[in-house]
């Protein structure tokens, strides 16, 4: 794995970007985690040794590259914590969809229910019995070609915060995300991860409250070269 690559960083909170494939957590797979190797770096970085408080207040899937934020002490994870229940951190993230889609730009409304036997969330064009409302904006960049086949570059935005909202949503506009295999893509990506990146966070700091932008480019993958610039 690649060097831990530190977006923001100060006594309050800590921004790092995932790489895909890895586990934002530790997982049943013993692969080292992102919160590992964050923690490591404080401990060198800022000359804490033994046991380093890092909070987690938000996650990415695993094959999701993109910026996760850590928390640096427990009263900033609180904050930050409910900063992103209330809906006061604004996410941005961009996509490449395997296929065109219907319309340039727009929002989706769906109701989803997550299937936690075999991980895959079912979505409904109504609310009904343990269903969550999901509501995703967006928007068409371009369309470029990859793999001899034209796709998209898409840029999301998810008003809600449900389990895989957005790989659902666009698979239910017909266009799955390239290399999403469990939502309709059609064929893998060589190093399994899907076109998805969490690209922006803009957030209130948790202590004083000033905003904080925090910005990810994309994995330098041959698909994301091909879409060009985000």
């Amino acid at each position: 794995m690649t060097a831990l690559q530190v977006l923001c960083s100060d006594n309050h909170l800590l921004a790092v970007a995932k790489p895909a494939g890895v586990p934002t957590v530790a997982d049943e797979s013993g692969d080292p985690s992102l919160q590992e190797l964050a923690k490591d770096f404080v401990r060198r970085e800022k000359s804490k040794p033994g046991n380093v408080y890092l909070g987690v207040v938000h996650r990415l899937d695993r094959p999701v590259s993109g910026v996760v934020l850590f928390a640096r002490t427990s009263k900033a994870a609180e904050r930050l914590s409910a900063a992103f229940r209330e809906r006061r951190v604004e996410k941005r993230y961009v996509a490449l969809a395997s296929r065109r889609l219907a319309h340039r730009d727009g929002e989706v409304e769906q109701w989803l229910a997550k299937d936690e036997r075999v991980n895959v969330v079912r979505a409904f064009a109504s609310e009904r019995a343990g269903t969550l409302r999901a509501l995703t904006r967006f928007e068409v960049v371009r369309e470029f070609e990859y793999a001899a086949a034209v796709r998209q570059l898409v840029r999301l935005e998810p008003l809600t915060g449900r389990p895989h909202q957005l790989r659902v949503a666009l698979a239910t506009l017909g266009a799955p995300i390239l290399g999403d295999l469990k939502y309709g893509a059609e064929s893998a990506l060589e190093d399994q991860s899907i076109a998805l990146h969490a690209a922006e966070l803009v957030l209130p700091h948790p202590i004083g409250g000033e905003p904080v932008r925090i910005v990810c480019a994309p994995p330098a993958r041959p698909w994301w070269r091909a879409a060009g610039p985000i």
